[in-house]
């Protein structure tokens, strides 16, 4: 099945109060992923604050104590650079669509499901990164044109996420190397 990922060893975080469960579906990503597995709302943020950002939650919805829901609206507010994929019982109704999850999978999932919507997640988020890639690198490029004194502090921001970014993405796209490249090629 790892032949079949376009991304290679993406970060997972499986969130799941049923130990079996997030043990199960941790173990079915195991050879394609490095997962995290954390057995509850409080347990993921503070991973969350621990490691490295994921470039994939895997969120059940009905945990208790502070469920599903909330986690993924506090994941929402930190702003983090991460694909939110609910994987829970409850059956969709028409209070998901205000919800800011990026995919949504009725349990049970099988193997291959799970490794397809880690994979399409990861490619989603890889070329969001591209473009703000992209966009960190026009900016840098018309800073250091004509920088004064005072706007060094943000060229220097500016230069620390665009190398932050670009390491995701090479870790994130096989193909990498070949877009970026073409960004480089542009006359400013």
């Amino acid at each position: 099945m790892g032949d079949d990922m376009r991304v290679e060893d993406p970060r997972v975080l499986m969130v799941d109060d049923e130990k079996r469960v997030a043990d199960a579906y941790a173990l079915r990503l195991e050879d394609v992923a490095d997962v995290a597995v954390a057995y509850g709302g409080e347990e993921a943020l503070a991973v969350l604050d621990e490691q490295r950002v994921p470039d994939v939650v895997l969120l059940d919805r009905h945990m208790p104590g502070l469920s599903g829901d909330e986690v993924l609206e506090r994941v929402r507010e930190r702003d983090l650079t991460t694909r939110v994929v609910m994987v829970t019982a409850i059956d969709p109704d028409l209070g998901v669509l205000d919800m800011p999850f990026d995919d949504y999978l009725s349990k049970p999932v099988e193997r291959e499901d799970l490794c397809a919507a880690v994979d399409q997640q990861c490619q989603v988020l890889s070329y969001e990164l591209l473009g703000e890639y992209f966009s960190l690198e026009s900016t840098r490029a018309v800073f250091e044109s004509d920088v004064s004194t005072d706007d060094r502090e943000r060229v220097a921001e500016i230069e620390r996420r665009c190398a932050e970014v670009e390491q995701r993405v090479r870790s994130l796209l096989p193909e990498a190397d070949e877009l970026l490249s073409t960004f480089s090629r542009i006359d400013r």
